[in-house]
Protein backbone atom coordinates (compact mmCIF):
# COMPACT_ATOMS: atom_id res chain seq x y z
CA UNK A 1 0.00 0.00 0.00
CA UNK A 2 0.97 3.65 -0.82
CA UNK A 3 0.79 6.00 2.29
CA UNK A 4 -1.39 9.15 2.21
CA UNK A 5 -1.44 12.02 4.44
CA UNK A 6 -4.74 14.28 4.26
CA UNK A 7 -5.73 16.78 5.67
CA UNK A 8 -7.27 21.09 5.85
CA UNK A 9 -4.38 23.65 5.54
CA UNK A 10 -4.58 27.33 6.32
CA UNK A 11 -1.90 29.68 4.10
CA UNK A 12 0.54 29.31 7.10
CA UNK A 13 0.33 25.39 7.44
CA UNK A 14 -1.78 25.34 10.18
CA UNK A 15 -3.89 22.10 10.35
CA UNK A 16 -4.92 22.17 14.09
CA UNK A 17 -8.88 22.96 15.27
CA UNK A 18 -10.05 23.30 11.64
CA UNK A 19 -13.74 22.30 12.21
CA UNK A 20 -14.66 23.73 15.12
CA UNK A 21 -13.48 25.52 19.02
CA UNK A 22 -13.25 22.51 20.78
CA UNK A 23 -11.83 20.46 18.64
CA UNK A 24 -7.93 20.70 19.51
CA UNK A 25 -7.59 23.49 22.16
CA UNK A 26 -4.51 21.82 22.85
CA UNK A 27 -1.36 24.27 23.47
CA UNK A 28 -4.08 27.48 23.83
CA UNK A 29 -4.93 27.49 20.64
CA UNK A 30 -8.30 29.99 20.65
CA UNK A 31 -8.51 29.57 16.72
CA UNK A 32 -10.77 26.31 16.10
CA UNK A 33 -13.00 26.30 13.44
CA UNK A 34 -11.03 28.59 10.84
CA UNK A 35 -12.09 26.53 7.57
CA UNK A 36 -15.84 26.54 8.35
CA UNK A 37 -16.49 30.52 6.86
CA UNK A 38 -15.01 29.18 3.57
CA UNK A 39 -16.58 25.57 3.67
CA UNK A 40 -19.62 26.32 1.11
CA UNK A 41 -20.92 24.41 -1.46
CA UNK A 42 -18.28 22.50 -3.27
CA UNK A 43 -15.56 22.82 -0.78
CA UNK A 44 -15.22 19.69 0.82
CA UNK A 45 -16.28 18.05 -1.81
CA UNK A 46 -12.62 16.44 -2.26
CA UNK A 47 -12.86 14.71 0.82
CA UNK A 48 -14.94 12.15 -0.73
CA UNK A 49 -12.27 11.29 -3.25
CA UNK A 50 -9.83 11.21 -0.90
CA UNK A 51 -11.22 8.34 0.80
CA UNK A 52 -12.48 6.08 -2.53
CA UNK A 53 -8.75 5.41 -2.46
CA UNK A 54 -7.87 4.43 1.12
CA UNK A 55 -8.09 0.26 2.48
CA UNK A 56 -7.10 1.06 5.68
CA UNK A 57 -7.02 4.15 8.00
CA UNK A 58 -3.95 5.39 10.67
CA UNK A 59 -4.60 7.84 13.29
CA UNK A 60 -2.79 9.69 15.57
CA UNK A 61 -4.74 9.02 19.00
CA UNK A 62 -6.09 12.61 19.71
CA UNK A 63 -7.41 12.64 15.73
CA UNK A 64 -8.73 9.55 16.53
CA UNK A 65 -10.53 10.26 19.59
CA UNK A 66 -11.99 14.02 17.82
CA UNK A 67 -13.31 11.21 15.20
CA UNK A 68 -14.92 8.92 17.02
CA UNK A 69 -16.37 11.33 19.19
CA UNK A 70 -18.02 13.21 15.84
CA UNK A 71 -18.22 9.96 13.40
CA UNK A 72 -19.75 7.27 15.60
CA UNK A 73 -23.11 9.60 15.90
CA UNK A 74 -23.05 10.09 12.16
CA UNK A 75 -25.30 7.02 10.15
CA UNK A 76 -23.49 4.93 8.22
CA UNK A 77 -25.10 4.99 4.99
CA UNK A 78 -24.49 4.24 1.10
CA UNK A 79 -23.60 7.85 0.11
CA UNK A 80 -22.14 8.92 3.35
CA UNK A 81 -18.14 7.28 2.34
CA UNK A 82 -16.59 8.91 5.31
CA UNK A 83 -19.12 8.22 7.92
CA UNK A 84 -18.67 4.37 6.06
CA UNK A 85 -15.07 4.46 6.18
CA UNK A 86 -14.49 5.27 9.91
CA UNK A 87 -17.12 3.18 11.36
CA UNK A 88 -16.48 0.24 9.78
CA UNK A 89 -13.30 -0.04 7.87
CA UNK A 90 -9.89 -1.37 8.78
CA UNK A 91 -8.44 1.45 11.41
CA UNK A 92 -4.98 1.78 13.10
CA UNK A 93 -4.50 4.16 16.14
CA UNK A 94 -0.76 5.27 17.09
CA UNK A 95 -1.00 5.44 21.23
CA UNK A 96 0.86 3.84 24.05
CA UNK A 97 -1.79 5.24 26.42
CA UNK A 98 -4.94 3.74 25.03
CA UNK A 99 -6.18 0.44 25.58
CA UNK A 100 -7.64 -2.04 23.42
CA UNK A 101 -11.13 -1.39 25.20
CA UNK A 102 -10.61 2.34 24.88
CA UNK A 103 -10.07 2.26 21.39
CA UNK A 104 -13.24 0.25 20.72
CA UNK A 105 -14.66 1.54 17.39
CA UNK A 106 -15.37 -0.54 14.70
CA UNK A 107 -12.39 -2.49 13.54
CA UNK A 108 -9.95 -0.78 15.19
CA UNK A 109 -6.41 -2.19 15.79
CA UNK A 110 -3.50 0.03 18.49
CA UNK A 111 -0.40 0.22 17.65
CA UNK A 112 2.11 0.53 20.71
CA UNK A 113 5.75 0.61 21.21
CA UNK A 114 9.00 2.46 20.01
CA UNK A 115 9.13 1.30 16.60
CA UNK A 116 6.08 2.88 15.02
CA UNK A 117 8.19 3.33 12.13
CA UNK A 118 8.96 -0.27 11.15
CA UNK A 119 5.45 -1.36 12.09
CA UNK A 120 3.88 1.58 9.69
CA UNK A 121 6.76 0.44 7.12
CA UNK A 122 5.05 -3.73 7.42
CA UNK A 123 1.68 -2.24 6.88
CA UNK A 124 2.74 -0.69 3.88
CA UNK A 125 3.72 -3.84 2.42
CA UNK A 126 0.39 -5.79 2.82
CA UNK A 127 -1.37 -5.61 -0.68
CA UNK A 128 -4.31 -2.88 -1.30
CA UNK A 129 -4.36 0.85 -2.39
CA UNK A 130 -3.94 3.31 0.06
CA UNK A 131 -2.99 4.07 3.79
CA UNK A 132 -4.64 6.49 4.56
CA UNK A 133 -3.66 9.42 7.60
CA UNK A 134 -6.27 12.13 8.58
CA UNK A 135 -4.97 15.00 10.63
CA UNK A 136 -2.28 13.36 13.16
CA UNK A 137 -0.32 15.84 13.23
CA UNK A 138 2.48 14.66 15.04
CA UNK A 139 2.05 11.11 13.58
CA UNK A 140 2.57 12.83 10.70
CA UNK A 141 5.48 14.58 10.79
CA UNK A 142 7.41 11.23 12.40
CA UNK A 143 6.00 9.16 8.81
CA UNK A 144 7.77 11.96 6.64
CA UNK A 145 10.67 12.15 8.09
CA UNK A 146 11.38 8.53 7.87
CA UNK A 147 10.47 8.46 4.01
CA UNK A 148 7.27 6.85 4.45
CA UNK A 149 4.86 9.39 2.73
CA UNK A 150 3.69 8.78 -0.94
CA UNK A 151 1.49 11.19 -1.45
CA UNK A 152 0.23 14.42 0.25
CA UNK A 153 -3.78 15.72 -0.31
CA UNK A 154 -4.36 19.23 0.92
CA UNK A 155 -7.14 21.25 1.40
CA UNK A 156 -5.79 25.07 1.42
CA UNK A 157 -8.00 27.65 2.53
CA UNK A 158 -7.48 31.06 1.99
CA UNK A 159 -6.70 32.10 5.94
CA UNK A 160 -3.73 32.87 7.78
CA UNK A 161 -4.01 31.58 11.13
CA UNK A 162 -0.93 33.06 12.68
CA UNK A 163 -0.59 29.87 15.84
CA UNK A 164 -1.08 26.71 15.94
CA UNK A 165 0.06 23.25 14.47
CA UNK A 166 1.95 23.19 11.33
CA UNK A 167 1.97 20.81 8.49
CA UNK A 168 5.75 21.21 8.34
CA UNK A 169 7.11 22.64 11.45
CA UNK A 170 11.14 23.81 10.96
CA UNK A 171 13.08 20.70 10.69
CA UNK A 172 11.30 18.92 8.52
CA UNK A 173 13.69 16.46 6.28
CA UNK A 174 14.03 18.63 2.80
CA UNK A 175 11.78 16.74 -0.16
CA UNK A 176 10.92 17.23 -3.23
CA UNK A 177 7.29 16.26 -4.71
CA UNK A 178 5.38 16.86 -7.85
CA UNK A 179 1.79 18.66 -8.12
CA UNK A 180 -0.11 15.59 -9.28
CA UNK A 181 -3.25 17.48 -9.16
CA UNK A 182 -4.61 20.92 -8.41
CA UNK A 183 -7.62 22.98 -9.06
CA UNK A 184 -9.69 26.14 -7.59
CA UNK A 185 -12.48 24.74 -6.00
CA UNK A 186 -16.49 26.13 -6.99
CA UNK A 187 -18.19 28.36 -5.00
CA UNK A 188 -15.89 31.30 -5.31
CA UNK A 189 -14.15 31.10 -1.98
CA UNK A 190 -10.07 30.71 -3.16
CA UNK A 191 -10.43 27.02 -1.71
CA UNK A 192 -7.32 24.73 -3.51
CA UNK A 193 -7.34 21.09 -3.59
CA UNK A 194 -4.08 19.57 -4.45
CA UNK A 195 -1.92 16.10 -4.42
CA UNK A 196 1.83 15.76 -4.46
CA UNK A 197 3.41 12.59 -4.94
CA UNK A 198 6.81 12.65 -3.95
CA UNK A 199 9.66 12.21 -6.44
CA UNK A 200 13.12 12.41 -3.87
CA UNK A 201 13.17 12.20 -0.11
CA UNK A 202 15.87 13.88 1.38
CA UNK A 203 16.79 15.47 -1.95
CA UNK A 204 15.79 19.45 -2.40
CA UNK A 205 17.34 20.96 -5.65
CA UNK A 206 19.08 24.18 -5.55
CA UNK A 207 20.12 26.45 -8.37
CA UNK A 208 20.76 30.08 -9.29
CA UNK A 209 18.98 32.94 -10.85
CA UNK A 210 21.83 35.25 -12.67
CA UNK A 211 21.98 37.79 -15.37
CA UNK A 212 23.68 36.82 -18.35
CA UNK A 213 23.53 39.79 -21.66
CA UNK A 214 21.63 41.44 -19.74
CA UNK A 215 18.88 38.80 -19.36
CA UNK A 216 18.39 36.75 -16.19
CA UNK A 217 18.92 32.97 -16.25
CA UNK A 218 18.58 30.16 -14.40
CA UNK A 219 21.57 28.50 -13.55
Amino acid sequence: MELSVNTFVSLDGVMQGPGGPDEDRSNGFEHGGWLVPHAGEGQLDPVDGWFREADAILLGRSTFEMMRTFWSQVSVEPDNIVSTALNTWKKYVVSNTLSDEGAAWGDTTVLRGDDIVDQVRRLKEQPGRELQVHGSWQLARTLHDAGLVDIYRLIQFPVIVGTGKRLFEDGAVPSTYKIASGEVLSGGAGVVSLTLRQEGFGSLGTGDIVVEDGKEVLA
